[in-house]
């Protein structure tokens, strides 16, 4: 059996994407269909812009940060496709982050590979970056946290927080769970942080709940609240906000309100007409030009918010996890949800997979299948409203429940098989450990 290190890994990889771009530039001058991202024909124009002087935001549908344009500038002068070598080289970060993040919880060398390879070769990861798409810079952000967190470089983990949230609203979702997980017991001042390895978790499983100052156990409310503001969370907090209002206040002095509604409002109250693969998109359809009713709004964003708490309340000790479960069922409950989207979990799904018991054969196997027919079943019916021009809005809408139902069943299963794994040792489950170790 031919064995491969992470070093030809990622040089195979760093070659398919490249040949990937190439190819794109190929496919976009003699083929009806382009390769290459309509939104990177957007963040394209709006560098143009932004290089020329003027406003990024002149662009219509560019919403988006303009630290994006600012990035893609080089396009301009350099080459057209500086933005796909910038995104695909965050691509390759990505991968590098998941082989760090699993060495540092004492996965073995074999399964780190594995992992690492499920985000290098998955084709819809290795196409969105070579598309176009700026998604593998934020999951590589994201990634970078989790890594700083684990390092216990709050203060790194806060700036990059505030950025990232300011890049792209979206990581906002996870404040809560990284505050929980910034416990006066998991980070000490003036101790190393204890990382709870995987070689522990095969040969015991952690209750839910530390027997005594864990956040989850509430059943002493004084406790809660003074472990609630500790110095780290407190650092955390203001920095990471500070930040994120300095990248904010900026943009704002030199765009105005054009910023401040494209970049961030629009994506608070977007209701978007178009079809999509969230189960609002046909009621919004319907009633796009009329303004929506406070009790309709908070209907839509009820479910989200309750099933975002539940899951942060159960496993935000178990950090990776807790972020993945919270962006797959904050993807399939929102009221937009477009392809891009899933390369959001898809950059978290090789850090839990070493704690998870479930075989590729059948329960694994049975997950993708689902998941991706219930997809193509969407698709099928997408196609046929855009292209051919047919009425099939009510079947498009059931094709969208059938979706939510088929992301409900992966979500439920991958949570029934996951081993659950603090990311830190408690102090009394250090003291513990030493004890067995000694004995």
């Amino acid at each position: 059996m031919i064995s491969i290190n992470f070093r030809s890994l990622l040089l195979f990889s760093a070659i398919l994407r490249v040949f990937l771009i190439i190819y794109g530039e190929w496919q976009d001058t003699h083929m009806e269909v382009r390769y290459t991202d309509i939104d990177y024909y957007v963040f394209s124009d709006a560098a143009s812009l932004m290089a020329s002087g003027r406003s990024p935001y002149e662009r219509s549908t560019y919403r988006y940060s303009p630290l994006l344009a600012f990035l893609l500038i080089p396009n301009s002068f350099i080459h057209q496709s500086w933005g796909k070598f910038l995104f695909s080289a965050s691509d390759l970060l990505v991968g590098i982050l998941i082989r760090s993040i699993l060495k540092l919880r004492g996965v073995p060398e074999k399964t780190c590979l594995s992992s690492a390879a499920l985000w290098f070769f998955n084709p819809f990861t290795f196409t969105i970056g070579t598309r176009g798409n700026c998604e593998p810079m934020v999951c590589a952000i994201v990634l970078w946290i989790i890594y700083c967190l684990m390092n216990e470089s709050v203060r790194q983990a806060a700036v990059w927080y505030g950025l990232v949230v300011h890049f792209r609203v979206y990581p906002i979702i996870y404040a809560l769970p990284i505050l929980l997980v910034l416990h006066p017991l998991n980070l000490q001042t003036g101790q190393k942080p204890a990382i709870q390895k995987w070689s522990q978790i095969q040969q015991e499983s952690p209750p839910l709940c530390s027997s005594n100052g864990d956040l989850f156990c509430m059943s002493n409310p004084l406790l809660l609240l003074r472990n609630l503001f500790t110095r780290k969370r407190i650092i955390f907090g203001l920095l990471s906000g500070t930040v994120f209002l300095i990248f904010t206040g900026v943009s704002f002095y030199l765009y105005g309100w054009a910023f401040l509604h494209e970049a961030l409002l629009y994506h608070l109250t977007r209701t978007d007409p178009r079809h999509n693969f969230s189960i609002y998109f046909y009621h919004i359809y319907l009633h796009h030009e009329h303004a929506f009713s406070v009790v309709e709004k908070l209907i839509s964003f009820l479910p989200q918010l309750i099933v975002q708490l539940v899951l942060i309340v159960r496993f935000a000790q178990d950090l990776p996890f807790c972020l993945f479960v919270q962006t797959v069922a904050f993807i399939a409950f929102n009221k937009v949800i477009t392809a891009q989207y899933f390369v959001w979990f898809f950059c978290l799904l090789p850090l839990i997979l070493p704690w998870s018991n479930m075989k590729l054969k059948w329960e694994g196997l049975s997950c993708i299948f689902v998941w991706m027919c219930a997809q193509i079943h969407w698709l099928m019916w997408g196609y046929l409203l855009e292209f051919k021009g047919k009425n099939v809005f009510i079947q498009l809408w059931l094709a969208s429940i059938l979706f939510l139902a088929a992301n409900t069943y992966v979500l439920v299963m991958v949570i029934r098989r996951h081993v659950y794994s603090p990311v830190f040792l408690f102090q009394e489950r250090r003291a513990s450990s030493k004890v067995r170790k000694m004995q």
